[in-house]
């Protein structure tokens, strides 16, 4: 989920510089995604969030002037690490602000986690260590 993460941002404020930081630490960008798709429909999510208006997958290529197969393509990717879920055909962010998703991610991780130690235990034990 969060490859390509730097740990250290600029410390003078710059809400675009921070909403780049926060989709990056994300992962949300990568080298193949040379005009930002996945991370501009974020963005066009988390603005319909604040609307609570779920967007569909037509809707985001019109706006975002992309491809429908490139927002689906995205929004899978969005919808495998947690970020969207889809409702009645549309698609909107898990919850309806950063700090909520955030917290989100942090109980899915933490869970996800304990997963990991649990089967590591379960091994251990079948392999006698």
């Amino acid at each position: 989920l969060f490859p390509y993460t730097t740990l250290f941002r600029s410390t003078e404020y710059d809400l675009n510089e921070e909403l780049q930081w926060f989709g990056n630490t994300l992962g949300l960008s990568n080298l193949r995604d040379k005009d930002k798709s996945c991370f501009r429909i974020f963005i066009e999510l988390l603005k319909a969030a604040k609307k609570n208006n779920p967007l569909s997958s037509d809707e985001l290529a019109e706006k975002l002037e992309l491809t429908r197969g490139t927002v689906v393509h995205h929004i899978n990717r969005l919808m495998s690490s947690g970020l969207v879920i889809r409702e009645n055909r549309k698609y909107m962010l898990r919850v309806d602000n950063l700090s909520s998703l955030v917290e989100e991610l942090e109980r899915d991780v933490k869970k996800t986690w304990r997963n990991l130690q649990d089967i590591a235990k379960n091994i251990d034990k079948k392999l006698g260590l």
